[in-house]
């Protein structure tokens, strides 16, 4: 009886191409700040979701980066593990980044459908709230064409 070595099969599931995600110039900056956010915030404690957006929603001057450091801060907790972000200027991206980049992209082009189909397939209801206002805040301030 003959079998396949367990390294080649290893190495044929390397070959398989991999799908592309296609990204608009706005989108991969957006996604560029968001994980250079989420680098700078990996040794920090994780954040409150319910804390953080309570902090922000009175301040109008806030930075966009305070946004981006709340939703990276706090998604864990929503999701219920770690997201994962790969490296600035990283061409792959993970579902964690596409998901973001495509409730992003949904907020900033009102495409509200899909926006509550994308919160309600991944984010734990009593989550959705503070997650959708951090997306929202961060649509108006990173996509700003």
């Amino acid at each position: 009886m003959s079998s396949l070595p367990l390294h080649s099969y290893k190495a044929e599931a390397k070959k398989r191409p991999q799908p592309a995600q296609v990204l608009t110039g706005s989108e991969r900056g957006t996604l560029n700040a968001l994980r250079m956010v989420a680098m700078a915030c990996r040794s920090a404690a994780r954040t409150d979701l319910f804390q953080a957006c309570a902090l922000l929603s009175g301040e109008r001057s806030v930075a966009q980066d305070a946004h981006a450091r709340a939703l990276t801060r706090g998604l864990h907790q929503a999701l219920g593990r770690r997201p994962l972000f790969y490296r600035s200027g990283e061409v792959d991206v993970t579902f964690d980044e596409a998901w973001i980049i495509r409730a992003i992209s949904a907020s900033r082009t009102g495409d509200f459908d899909s926006f509550q189909f994308l919160l309600r397939s991944r984010i734990a209801k009593p989550y959705r709230r503070q997650i959708a206002f951090l997306v929202h805040a961060i649509a108006e301030r990173f996509c700003q064409d």
